[in-house]
């Protein structure tokens, strides 16, 4: 075998020595001003200094996110409960320290669970706001390709899926929506558990809702043993099941691992909200076919009220003439199907209300929502309970040639995360169901129309979230449609009237409903008020005293987010 020859290249010595004789020569000012340069840009005064500031566009975070993530990385050492409230922008800490740490060269890898209709949005905001190359993941292949991954925790935790995740180390979790994890039995507590993970971040307005044990749950999450065993925690720190002893040690511990900035500190000024009732006059046909409905539902339910399914279907029916013709189309064709079933001829009821359906020619519902997007002239999204009512909505806009974009449950993510996007830039008017009042941020827009209310208050405020939020510069105005001497009516008076639902923001509507008892049966309740009151009066009445119960509930609740506040920070509410 020949040897390769080795040849030194020593061109460099001679000039070299001259400037080690002279000390000089080393290099031109030029070279000297880059290197200066470039170590300025590499200096970090002290370890508090965020270099991450350097790189978010399209923003500036507020004073309390930049504290919050200082005592993340400073004192807690990446591992903390963000227990901000609603609308203070957790999102927006948890961005700064995953791209802190990787401007350190301390995190190479994250994976951040999100519920599913979050993943989009915690994608978009990572990539743009702090060129952070989040994926969202969608196959299986890709838990092991990606190194910053938005996924939904429901599929994470899943087969096949969660071998792949637990088989990884990640450098820093974050968890959004962490509430969900305040059981220990819970497959989702015991999954983040198990997982390998060097730093992590627990995101939830609400760490304490029910039960002291759900605040030691999330703090043994990201620390076991920072409040001692289970047993000994009991001894220690429960006097009951909400009621804490040896608070002032408890707040000590519970504040080396929890930040909650509340807005009663000051850190932000919300816009305001106006809202407006806007009555709707029926035309004698919309009339005719909403009293025949409503003598229809009343006969049947008499006839069938033991079936939760046939009461369903009725009230639905109700609620949907007064969205629009269109909509209470398919459940009264649905209605005449299994009616006549078996049946050459239709009912004389039956035959009535189709005759009243084809009467109905203009619908005035439509042509208000059409009259105030002109007015307006602005955008504005328009919220409706029902998919024939948006398909409605959009030819009539695009009949006056104002471009309106659809948003609903069904789209994939992507569609979804485009439909957003044309409404920022193009489109006047976005037109959404249900699906439009979680997981998208609607901060450019400053106007919503409730063409329909749902029945449920906590829809409601999710509904008005995605506009008056963080980052909204101007005031919201709210326009609720209430079709006059309806059943709609009465629940628009109920919302805004008696319960003052578009004001009072307190972020905790679902606690305020287990507490009387309707979490998850406030549509049941007010659907059998609508159905076995003999008229408007009746409804009246037992709606306003649901509405002083959510009153007194809303009390309650109040009264125990104070106690909470002082466990948590230490200062009492003001």
């Amino acid at each position: 075998m020949e040897s390769i020859p080795i040849r030194m290249d020593r061109t460099w010595l001679n000039n070299f020595l001259k400037n080690m004789d002279q000390d000089a020569g080393w290099s031109t000012w030029e070279g000297y001003r880059l290197a200066l340069e470039a170590a300025d840009h590499q200096r970090i005064p002290d370890f508090d200094t965020l270099r991450c500031l350097e790189y978010v566009t399209g923003f500036d975070p507020l004073p309390h996110q930049i504290e919050t993530a200082q005592r993340v990385l400073g004192e807690m050492k990446g591992r903390a409960i963000l227990a901000d409230e609603v609308g203070l922008g957790k999102t927006i800490e948890a961005g700064l320290i995953l791209k802190e740490y990787m401007v350190r060269g301390l995190v190479k890898s994250a994976l951040i669970l999100v519920p599913s209709s979050l993943v989009i949005q915690w994608t978009r905001e990572l990539n743009q706001k702090f060129q952070i190359p989040a994926t969202p993941q969608k196959k299986e292949w890709m838990w092991e390709q990606y190194d910053i991954l938005v996924a939904s925790i429901d599929t994470a935790k899943r087969d096949p899926h969660r071998s792949k995740v637990l088989n990884r180390h990640y450098d820093l979790l974050i968890v959004d929506e962490a509430h969900k994890l305040k059981n220990r039995r819970t497959k989702n507590w015991q999954f983040i558990n198990e997982m390998k993970k060097k730093y992590s971040l627990l995101l939830t307005a609400t760490p304490i809702q029910n039960d002291l044990h759900e605040l030691y749950n999330l703090v043994t999450l990201l620390k076991p043993g920072q409040l001692g065993q289970q047993t000994s925690f009991n001894t220690t720190y429960v006097a009951g099941k909400r009621k804490p002893k040896n608070e002032e040690q408890l707040r000590d511990e519970v504040r080396r691992v929890m930040i909650r900035n509340k807005r009663s500190d000051g850190h932000i000024a919300f816009t305001k909200r106006h809202v407006r009732t806007i009555p709707i006059t029926l035309s004698p046909a919309e009339r005719a076919l909403y009293d025949g409905i409503t003598q229809f539902v009343r006969e049947q339910y008499q006839s069938a009220h033991s079936q939760l399914k046939s009461l369903l279907s009725l009230i639905t029916l109700q609620r949907e003439v007064c969205s629009s013709r269109d909509a209470a189309f398919l459940t009264l064709f649905k209605l005449l199907k299994r009616g006549t079933e078996g049946k050459d001829t239709l009912s004389p009821e039956i035959t009535q209300l189709v005759e009243l359906l084809r009467a109905v020619e203009t619908q005035s519902k439509v042509e208000e929502a059409l009259r105030l997007v002109q007015e307006i002239n602005d955008k504005v999204i328009i919220f409706t309970e029902y998919r024939a009512t948006q398909d409605l909505l959009i030819r009539a806009l695009n009949e006056r040639d104002i471009y309106a974009v659809p948003y609903r449950g069904g789209f994939a993510r992507n569609k979804k995360d485009w439909m957003r996007e044309i409404f920022q830039n193009r489109a006047q008017v976005m037109v959404a169901t249900e699906a439009g009042g979680e997981g998208i941020n609607l901060q450019f827009c400053h106007h919503i129309i409730n063409y329909d209310l749902p029945w449920n208050p906590m829809r409601v405020e999710q509904r008005i979230g995605r506009v008056h939020r963080l980052g909204q510069s101007q005031d919201v105005t709210i326009f609720n449609f209430a079709t006059e001497n309806t059943i709609e009516e009465h629940i628009v008076w109920l919302l805004h009237e008696k319960i003052d639902m578009f004001r009072s923001v307190i972020g905790e509507v679902d606690t305020i409903l287990e507490q009387m008892g309707l979490n998850e049966d406030v549509e049941k309740n007010l659907m059998r008020i609508m159905l076995e009151s003999q008229d408007d009066t009746e409804i009246k009445e037992k709606l306003n005293i649901l509405g002083d119960k959510f009153t007194i509930a809303e009390e309650e609740v109040r009264s125990e987010i104070e106690r909470r506040e002082v466990l948590m920070d230490g200062t009492q509410p003001s």
